[in-house]
């Protein structure tokens, strides 16, 4: 999968632009505020209908426009696609794919998968359960189809179980068939999410280890852990040992919707022991993983988006990532930076075909 051409119309800072790409590596330079990263946004909207900086759509139209757009040509295994997204002020959000809109969003999760490198990278170190199971999320919907349409329903059944714990506590009444009309919908779809999700990360774990020792050439050792209710209970039983708890706390407390993923070293989380390199190799170790795991999953090679990392990571670093880059053939790539210099010395030593915008 390659992007050729990308096309932005009143998208955040940029009322518009265009880009024709190289099939290996693109950067874009210039200094801080001019919408590096706003571009490696919109890229990461094709890829899967959203900001990765967690902005709503409304918010990345550019100030005092009425929308945004963003056209791209994408060249397939065996055709070329149109893929254009656009949003209006006042209207629904539209992704279409050769002039034909998307029944629902999941459709389009995984068409064109990417992997995104970035200083926020470490708020999932940081952060609550509840940016990792996102992250998580993100990467199985980029290779299963059907995880982002099941994890819908199940997160609208547990709202729609929530409400009603939430009407019986303010008018003091208690009904539990009525309660119980939503186990089956959350335990049939939560026990599917639940074993994709264990078994993503059976998988991912080894690589993420793989890909730290390169890095960090260190001897800690660094695990990735899934941790859930369900692992040492079903769910109907969870449901049901839970109930009581659940009426006093007017939410359901306990499912898949709770999981976490345990980022550790030497069996200690490492947000605790993990010096601020180590915190940064596990990171990348971690996303290349990621890369590495979707392309073999879905026979696509994910683009790679490298937002301001040379700033952030010294030289030895940024060496053996990009040392890894070039040895894993991990395709198309996207790097943003504020030095000139600095980027041609890096790219030279990928020995790919390059161009570099400056902006």
């Amino acid at each position: 999968m390659i992007i050729k051409k990308l096309s932005l119309y009143n998208f955040k800072n940029h009322s518009e632009k265009k880009f024709e790409f190289s099939p290996q590596i693109n950067c874009f330079v210039g200094n801080n505020g001019v919408g590096k990263t706003n571009i490696l946004d919109a890229l990461h909207y094709l890829s899967v209908g959203k900001s990765f900086l967690g902005n709503t759509d409304l918010n990345n139209i550019r100030h005092d426009e009425d929308f945004f757009t963003i056209d791209a040509e994408i060249i397939n295994e065996d055709s070329d696609d149109i893929i254009k997204i656009s949003q209006p002020k006042e209207a629904k959000k539209i992704i279409k794919k050769n002039d034909k809109s998307y029944d629902r969003l999941a459709d389009h999760i995984g068409y064109l998968p990417s992997v995104m490198i970035s200083p926020y990278d470490s708020n999932l170190i940081s952060d609550s359960g509840e940016s990792r199971r996102k992250f998580l999320d993100a990467m199985i919907s980029q290779t299963d189809s059907e995880y982002l349409f099941d994890l819908i329903q199940y997160q609208k059944a547990v709202q729609q179980r929530n409400a009603l714990l939430k009407y019986f506590a303010k008018n003091r009444v208690w009904d539990r068939d009525s309660l119980e009309i939503y186990d089956d919908p959350i335990t049939r779809l939560g026990s599917k999410i639940f074993i994709k999700r264990r078994d993503f990360v059976e998988k991912l774990n080894p690589i993420v280890q793989s890909f730290y020792k390169i890095i960090s050439g260190g001897m800690e050792n660094v695990s990735v852990i899934y941790e859930s209710h369900l692992l040492e209970n079903s769910f109907e039983s969870l449901l049901k040992e839970s109930i009581e708890r659940d009426r006093m706390l007017t939410y359901t407390s306990k499912g898949i919707h709770k999981d976490d993923l345990l980022f550790e070293m030497d069996s200690v989380l490492i947000k605790k022991i993990g010096s601020q390199g180590q915190q940064k190799s596990f990171l990348i170790s971690l996303k290349l993983a990621q890369m590495s795991l979707v392309k073999e999953l879905t026979k696509k090679t994910p683009i790679l988006l490298l937002d301001d990392i040379f700033d952030k990571l010294d030289d030895n670093r940024v060496s053996q990532l990009i040392e890894l880059v070039n040895q894993e053939n991990f395709g198309q790539i996207f790097i943003t930076d504020t030095h000139r210099e600095r980027t041609e010395s890096v790219v030279k030593k990928i020995n790919e075909e390059s161009i570099i915008f400056e902006l």
